[in-house]
C-alpha cells in the first residue's frame, strides 16, 4: 500500500513518518506541498515541523496549499489522513477535524516521553491497538493544546470520537486532556504527540507508535479486498 507523507516549507519530521510506513510495511510516496497531485497514494500523512514558518499561526497557511485542496476534497470522500503534531494543526485549520491548537498553557515548549491513553480502535489508524490500552510516545510541541467550545467537546466526546488522551500528566493543558481526535468518519485522525518517533529500540522510548502505521495499512488491505480502496480516485 503506498502512503503518502507530505513536506511542506519548514516540516521537521517528513522523513521521519516515512521511515515509519516503510518499517511498517508500506510504501512511502514523497508528497510535496506545491504539487496537487497525490500520486495514487492509499492514505496520507501530515507530518510534524514548521509549516511556512508557523507564520499567522501554526497550520493557517499551509491549508491553502494545492496538495491540501486536494487532500481536503479526498478525505472527505474517505481517503485516511493523519495529521501529526503540526499536521494535527493543518487538519484544523482546513477543516478537516473541529476545534484548534493553542500555545501551551505553561507558555513553554514541551518535549518529553508522553503516557497515552486509546479510547478509539475503530478508526483507519487505530485498529492495531485495544482500548484502553496505554502507550508511550514523545511529544514536542509549542503550541500542542486543544481547545473547542463545550459543545464540540461533548459531541467528540458522545460519539466516541475521542481517539487518545494523556495519562500521567498532561503536557501542555489540553481540554479534557485531549491527545488526539477523529472526524466521524473515522478515517481523519489529529494526534499532537509523534507516533513516527516511537517505531524502532534504537531511537525511541517504545515501539508503540508503529501501530498507527500497522492500523492504517490493515484498514487498507481490508478496504481493498472489498473493492472500495479510496485512493484509486487519485490515479
Amino acid at each position: 500500500m503506498r502512503i503518502g507523507v507530505v513536506t511542506f516549507p519548514g516540516s521537521l519530521d517528513d522523513g521521519d513518518a516515512a521511515r515509519a510506513v516503510r518499517i511498517a510495511g508500506g510504501e512511502a510516496v514523497r508528497l510535496w506541498h506545491g504539487d496537487a497531485d497525490l500520486h495514487g497514494v492509499d492514505a496520507v500523512v501530515l507530518p510534524g515541523g514548521f509549516s511556512y514558518g508557523d507564520a499567522l499561526r501554526c497550520g493557517a497557511i499551509a491549508r491553502f496549499a494545492p496538495v491540501m485542496e486536494t487532500i481536503a476534497d479526498a478525505a472527505r470522500g474517505g481517503l485516511p489522513v493523519l495529521g501529526i503534531c503540526n499536521g494535527f494543526q493543518i487538519l484544523c485549520e482546513a477543516h478537516l477535524l473541529p476545534g484548534a491548537l493553542t500555545r501551551n498553557q505553561h507558555l513553554h515548549f514541551r518535549n518529553r516521553d508522553q503516557y497515552l491513553r486509546l479510547e478509539s480502535t475503530s478508526t483507519a489508524w487505530t485498529t492495531s491497538f485495544t482500548d484502553g490500552q496505554e502507550i508511550l510516545i514523545p511529544v514536542k510541541n509549542g503550541e500542542g493544546c486543544y481547545v473547542a467550545d463545550q459543545r464540540t467537546l461533548d459531541e467528540l466526546e458522545g460519539e466516541g470520537r475521542v481517539v487518545a488522551r494523556y495519562v500521567r500528566g498532561n503536557p501542555n493543558g489540553s481540554q479534557r486532556d485531549i491527545a488526539a481526535i477523529t472526524n466521524a468518519a473515522g478515517n481523519v485522525v489529529g494526534i499532537m504527540p509523534h507516533p513516527e518517533h516511537a517505531v524502532e529500540a534504537l531511537t525511541g522510548p517504545s515501539l508503540d507508535g508503529l501501530g498507527f502505521f500497522t492500523s492504517a495499512l490493515r484498514h487498507l488491505a481490508g478496504t481493498a479486498a472489498g473493492g472500495q480502496l479510496t485512493g484509486g480516485a487519485q490515479r
